[in-house]
């Protein structure tokens, strides 16, 4: 039987850079679990996975810590990640035969997933899932030594629209501001983590925001519908969405939202568009083509609740629904804050509180803190603590179980915690007390900026924990 019309044949191109990307997302994926995940969900950390696990059967959450967890073996999964992932970023995929080709796709999915699947709330971000479902995709496409095959290009089409006809629903059915197109007056000062040039694109013109408001309904609303148009429509709705997400990219910090999300746009963009010309045909293994169309039909039943979501009123928004995370359901900002609240969390060394005692400011690695500091840029680096500081300050500390044992490892000056910050004001010494306050922040005005050279301005809300010494914090342990 003649399986060519299965070839991608002109999707060579995309497939290399999409994969190569794809690995250097992996990359910085493990590099953050080898850097973060200890103190926050070791043995020792914030949420011990230990006593996550204890609650939960395999199919709850694959992972393979259920067969053990410990730190060592999560930093030798960690490092194994690493190791994989340079090796597809290297290209040596390509150079070594199919089955092991796709052995490699398929280890990094399973150590991302064993990793996802215990992070809990760390862990509880829609680009983790997307990760481990682009992941699992890229194992189908192959390497070198076959033709791309045109279903799963289709299907990482598939990803690439319920990721942005996902958002762009969600944001239709959500804040009224996005059809009012005043979002974005708001959004570029309150987002989770602002960048260098979010102080920039917050004072651009209202005119201008209400366009970028309308530029993002049509790249998610529009051009993701012909993602399945003939070329080379389907390269310019591919185009439409990768330059979106490089704008995305200079205007906040998203972790790795945006960069996997090009990579997925990639694959709409065929070899005469990217080269110039077509490679050629490429050859046929009948046992890959079997197993691409098994993964296909998988999909597609997979697909079923997903789809029926978008339609939905009640659509969730980054939910997958299968625990493998093969196939979810995306989305973004269905609502934006309009006013922005920071945690401030400070310690001091005197033994006795009076209303002269001196506190100290702890600083997170790019949270708003000093007000004279710049946003720094780290997408794709991921940074975990922060990111959840960013919810913490929108409800009661009550609704962060996390909070309370990192009050507790402040107190305990635990070198780990410390090194997830910016700045120890301690020096790694014991505080006495720890508290933290809740300041609403701005973006100072033009004026401001040239007069005080702050980024920030900040006024005092009140009390978000009052001051803790351990003995108290172990009173309310007991």
């Amino acid at each position: 039987m003649d399986w060519s019309w299965l070839r991608g044949d002109e999707y060579v191109v995309a497939r290399l850079l999409f994969q190569r990307a794809l690995a250097g997302i992996y990359l910085i994926a493990f590099v953050v679990t080898l850097r973060q995940f200890r103190p926050l969900l070791g043995q020792r950390g914030l949420l011990p996975v230990p006593q996550f696990l204890a609650q939960l059967d395999f199919l709850d959450a694959p992972s393979l810590f259920h067969w053990r967890y410990s730190d060592r073996l999560l930093v030798a999964v960690a490092w194994a990640g690493i190791v994989l992932s340079a090796v597809a970023l290297f290209g040596v995929t390509d150079l070594v035969p199919l089955p092991v080709a796709l052995l490699v796709w398929f280890a990094l999915w399973a150590l991302y997933l064993s990793i996802a699947n215990v992070g809990q709330t760390f862990y509880g971000f829609g680009w983790e899932s997307l990760l481990c479902e682009t992941g699992f995709l890229a194992i189908f496409l192959g390497n070198a030594e076959v033709s791309p095959p045109i279903t799963i290009v289709f299907l990482a089409r598939w990803l690439l629209f319920r990721v942005e006809f996902g958002a762009g629903l969600i944001k239709m059915r959500g804040d009224q501001c996005w059809r009012d197109l005043t979002c974005l007056y708001y959004h570029h000062e309150t987002q989770p983590m602002a960048n260098p040039l979010s102080w920039y694109f917050h004072h651009l013109p209202k005119r201008f925001h209400r366009f970028e408001v309308l530029g993002n309904h049509f790249a998610q609303l529009v051009a993701p519908v012909f993602l399945f148009a003939p070329q080379p429509i389907a390269t310019v709705a591919g185009a439409v969405v990768f330059g979106t997400q490089a704008w995305l990219v200079l205007s906040g910090n998203f972790a790795w939202l945006n960069v996997v999300t090009m990579a997925l746009a990639l694959m709409a963009l065929d070899d005469r568009r990217l080269t110039g010309a077509a490679l050629g045909p490429g050859t046929d293994v009948p046992w890959f083509t079997a197993l691409t169309l098994l993964y296909t039909a998988l999909v597609l039943f997979l697909s079923y609740r997903p789809a029926r979501n978008l339609l939905s009123r009640r659509q969730l928004m980054n939910y997958s629904f299968d625990p493998f995370h093969i196939v979810g359901t995306y989305g973004a900002f269905g609502s934006v804050t309009k006013e922005r609240d920071e945690v401030i969390v400070e310690g001091t060394e005197e033994p006795v509180l009076t209303p002269r005692t001196a506190w100290r400011e702890y600083e997170f690695k790019a949270k708003p803190g000093d007000v004279m500091r710049r946003p720094p840029q780290y997408a794709p680096y991921h940074l975990r603590l922060d990111w959840l500081m960013w919810f913490a300050a929108m409800s009661s500390p009550l609704y962060h179980e996390w909070f309370g044992p990192f009050l507790a490892k402040l107190l305990l000056a635990d070198a780990p915690t410390l090194r997830l910050l910016r700045l120890d004001p301690f020096d790694g010494k014991r505080p006495q007390f720890v508290r933290a306050r809740l300041f609403r922040y701005r973006f100072t005005t033009a004026a401001e900026r040239r007069e005080t050279g702050a980024w920030w301005h900040r006024e005092l809300i009140g009390d978000y924990v009052r001051p803790v010494s351990l003995r108290m914090l172990a009173g309310v342990q007991r």
